[in-house]
C-alpha cells in the first residue's frame, strides 16, 4: 500500500495533481447508495484522477454519522487497493470536524482502515481564534496517526487559517499540505512563497487552480473533477510538464463548469444536480438541511452542459467501454492474438 510519507525538506511535496473531494450519492429515502458511490470511485480511477477525498464537505460529511464516514471511507480503500495493475493513488479521508476529540478519534479509525491522510476542515461555528486554531491541528497531527491536509475554507467555517499560522503548522513533520480556499490571493502567494519545499498547496477552488499554480502550487482538491476527472488532473499535469498553453487552454475550456458548480445553490447542490443531468447519479437527493437545486437554476445549469456537451456524458462513456464485435476472418484472428 502506498502510504503518503512527509519526506525530507527540499523535496517535492508527497501530493501534486487533482484530487477529488467526492459527493456521497443517497437512494431516494436518503440512505446510502454504496452501489452508486462504488460506480463513481470507479470510474475516477479508470479515468486517471490522482486521488480521493471521500467524506469532505462536498461529499456533506457533517450530515453523515460516523459509521457512514467510515463505510465511505473503507469503499473508497477497497476500490483503490483492487487495481493492481496500475499504481495505488492516495486516498485522503475527510476526518475533521468542529470537534478536535472527535477528528483524532476519526482520523485514527481511518488510518486503521488504511487511509493515506486526512482532510481536517477548521473547525466550524465554535470561531477559534489562531492560537486555538494551531493547537487543534498540532493536536490531530500529534495523536491521529495520518499525515494531515490543513483545509482551510473560511467562507463555510467563519473563521480563516492565517498564513502565519498555516506555515507555522508546516513545521510539523506530519501536516503535509494545505487545501487552500479562502479566496485571497495574497495569502496563496505568501503560503506557496514560504512553506517548507516538501509540503503541498492545493486549491480549494476549482477556478483558482491555474493561478494556484502559477504561484508554485502543486494541485487541487476538486469539485470539478466529479464530473470531469480526466480534465482535472490534465490540466495540473499539463502545467508541472511545463505547457502552460495547454494548461490554460483546459481551464478555458471547463471554466464554464467550474463557476457552474457554484452557483444556483450552495455545494454540493449545484454539482450533485449537474452529475444527475450527466447521467452520473440517478438522484441529486442530498441531506436535509441541504436541498437539490430549484426549477430555474436548474435549467441555468443544464444550459451551461448542453452547451459543453455534457448532457448524458455517462451513456456516452458506457457506450465506449463496450468492445466492438469483430465481423470478419481477419478481425477475429486479430482478436485472438
Amino acid at each position: 500500500m502506498a502510504r503518503i510519507t512527509p519526506p525530507t525538506h527540499g523535496t517535492t511535496p508527497g501530493l501534486r495533481g487533482a484530487f477529488t473531494a467526492l459527493v456521497t450519492p443517497f437512494t431516494p429515502d436518503g440512505t446510502l447508495d454504496e452501489v452508486t458511490f462504488r460506480r463513481l470511485v470507479d470510474r475516477q480511477i479508470r479515468l486517471g484522477i490522482d486521488g480521493l477525498v471521500p467524506v469532505g464537505t462536498t461529499g456533506e460529511s457533517p450530515t453523515l454519522s460516523a459509521q457512514e464516514r467510515d463505510r465511505l471511507i473503507e469503499i473508497t480503500i477497497e476500490a483503490v487497493n483492487a487495481r493492481p495493475s496500475r499504481t495505488r493513488i492516495p486516498v485522503i479521508a475527510g476526518t475533521g470536524s468542529n470537534d478536535t476529540r472527535a477528528s483524532i478519534e476519526a482520523t485514527r479509525r481511518a488510518a486503521a482502515m488504511g487511509a493515506d491522510a486526512a482532510l481536517i476542515v477548521t473547525p466550524y461555528y465554535n470561531k477559534p481564534d489562531q492560537r486555538m486554531i494551531e493547537a487543534h491541528f498540532r493536536a490531530i497531527a500529534d495523536e491521529g496517526g495520518l499525515p494531515i491536509v490543513v483545509y482551510n475554507v473560511p467562507g463555510r467555517t467563519g473563521v480563516n487559517v492565517d498564513a502565519d499560522t498555516f506555515l507555522r503548522l508546516a513545521e510539523h513533520p506530519r501536516i503535509v499540505a494545505i487545501k487552500e480556499a479562502s479566496a485571497n490571493i495574497d495569502q496563496f502567494a505568501v503560503i506557496c512563497r514560504d512553506r517548507p519545499r516538501d509540503v503541498a498547496v492545493l486549491s480549494g477552488d476549482d477556478a483558482a487552480t491555474l493561478a494556484i499554480l502559477a504561484m508554485g502550487g502543486d494541485g487541487v482538491i476538486s469539485v470539478a473533477s466529479n464530473q470531469l476527472p480526466g480534465e482535472m488532473s490534465a490540466l495540473v499535469h499539463a502545467w508541472h510538464a511545463g505547457d502552460a498553453a495547454e494548461a490554460l487552454r483546459i481551464h478555458n475550456q471547463l471554466l464554464p463548469l467550474l463557476r457552474g458548480n457554484f452557483q444556483g445553490g450552495p455545494n454540493p447542490v449545484p454539482v450533485k444536480a449537474a452529475m444527475l443531468a450527466m447521467g452520473l447519479l440517478e438522484t441529486d437527493m442530498l441531506r436535509m438541511p441541504m436541498l437539490p437545486m430549484a426549477d430555474a437554476a436548474r435549467t441555468r445549469l443544464e444550459g451551461i452542459l448542453d452547451d459543453m456537451g455534457l448532457l448524458g456524458l455517462a451513456a456516452r462513456e458506457t457506450a465506449a467501454m463496450v468492445p466492438t464485435t469483430p465481423t470478419n476472418t481477419t478481425e477475429l484472428a486479430e482478436a485472438a492474438a
